[in-house]
């Protein structure tokens, strides 16, 4: 057992770090409200990637895609390292998380401009108010935290300064001052700035998240990306059946992107993290970060799955191909990067170190057969590779399936 809980809830509590090791961790209320503002934000840019890859322009529509999952993903991850070590549940700390809340929303109004025009502006306006809330919560956490004020103010002061480089970005943007072949180059390097920011303030000292509580928000963050992809592909079949009968090219693709959401939600929790970030906590930014791109991944194929179960009911100017490796591409990278992320961790085989790759190739050379075999074809492929591979895993050998009680070894 750890060290005592400190007291939560309240009108007042005062902000001391959570136990590494406390027992029954799990996701709280308000956590769970705080992911549902950002369904509304990865929605938006789901909806605005989709409608670039449906007109043949996918690749163009990549990058304002990442740039926007990236503040979605980067909003969601300060915020849920800070509460695994800090969730006190108090008012102040509901108050300012709802503050976060609200900039989220307002971050999701102004996908569709940062997607079509470049123009970042409510973006940036929603993650201003995210990051003056993370501060606060921050600033708080240096005041009472005696023993890890030194951490607390450098989280406080790194995010700060980042923060003031995203604003002085817009507004040089905006006068005209950064050329457009500069903007993309000055959002990577405050990017890698953010990313910075907890390598070098953890250096004065480890913050307690808690393997088990953040393998657990992980694992919801990826359940609500599923959730939007299976979302976007039924927007692509309301949009099918609007234009013509029900055919079988569409319930093929229906079905096979069920299947194939079903199959990676099964390879994901194949393996519990909870147990590897606890005994390899230095492996936790390999695995963090890394999860950006399992995350986008997730999403891009949403917007994939939607434009191929829309041109099942009428023509769209992208090619059967393209549609094709807008699923297959995301698929792939979902799987090649779980096995990059989770495999250190976990340190678990989950099937022959071969299969992934193998089943990563074989998912890239099926659009191949789209002009031919049609993108309905595709998809079941894919979807049909993909069990393969859960099947091989779930066969691997004993001990497949975690089958603990609630609350059950995480602590």
């Amino acid at each position: 057992m750890g060290e005592q809980e400190p007291a939560r809830g309240g009108i007042r509590a005062r902000m001391r770090p959570r136990a590494v090791d406390e027992p029954h961790r799990a996701s709280s209320e308000l956590e769970l409200l705080f992911d549902l503002t950002f369904v509304v934000a990865i929605a938006a840019a789901t909806a605005e990637f989709a409608h670039h890859v449906a007109d043949g322009h996918g690749l163009a529509g990549l990058v304002p895609f990442l740039q926007v999952f990236f503040a979605i993903w980067w909003a969601w991850m300060n915020f849920t390292w800070f509460a695994s070590a800090y969730d006190t549940d108090d008012v102040a700390y509901r108050l300012l998380t709802m503050v976060q809340m609200g900039g989220v929303l307002v971050l999701a109004a102004g996908v569709p401009a940062a997607a079509d025009h470049a123009d970042f502006g409510a973006v940036t306006l929603g993650y201003f108010i995210m990051r003056i809330a993370l501060v606060a919560q921050w600033v708080r956490a240096g005041a009472e935290d005696p023993a890890g004020r030194r951490t607390a103010l450098r989280y406080a002061a790194g995010i700060t300064v980042v923060q003031a480089g995203w604003v002085l970005r817009l507004a040089l943007t905006e006068t005209g001052a950064v050329p457009p072949e500069a903007r993309l180059p000055l959002f990577a390097a405050l990017a890698v700035a953010e990313l910075a920011v907890p390598i070098w303030a953890e250096r004065a000292g480890g913050t307690t998240w808690h393997p088990h509580h953040i393998a657990e928000r992980y694992g919801l963050f990826t359940i609500i990306l599923l959730g939007e992809s299976v979302l976007a592909a039924t927007r692509g079949v309301a949009g099918a059946l609007e234009a013509a009968e029900t055919s079988g090219r569409l319930v093929v693709m229906a079905v096979s992107g069920l299947v194939l959401l079903f199959a990676l939600w099964w390879i994901y929790f194949l393996r519990p993290a909870g147990e590897g970030l606890a005994a390899r906590r230095h492996l936790s930014y390999l695995w963090g970060y890394g999860h950006y791109g399992l995350f986008a991944a997730l999403a891009a194929l949403g917007a994939g799955l939607e434009v191929a179960a829309e041109q099942t009911g009428h023509d769209v100017a992208a090619s059967p191909a393209s549609i094709g490796y807008a699923v297959a591409i995301p698929a792939a990278v979902f799987l090649v990067l779980l096995r990059v992320i989770h495999g250190p961790v976990v340190r678990e085989r989950v099937a022959h170190p071969a299969a992934v790759p193998a089943c990563a190739a074989a998912i890239l050379l099926l659009p191949l057969a789209a002009p031919a075999a049609g993108v309905s074809a595709v998809v079941a492929g894919i979807a049909a590779v993909c069990v393969l591979l859960t099947v091989a895993a779930v066969a691997a050998g004993p001990g497949r399936f975690s089958r603990r009680t609630p609350g059950e070894g995480r602590g």
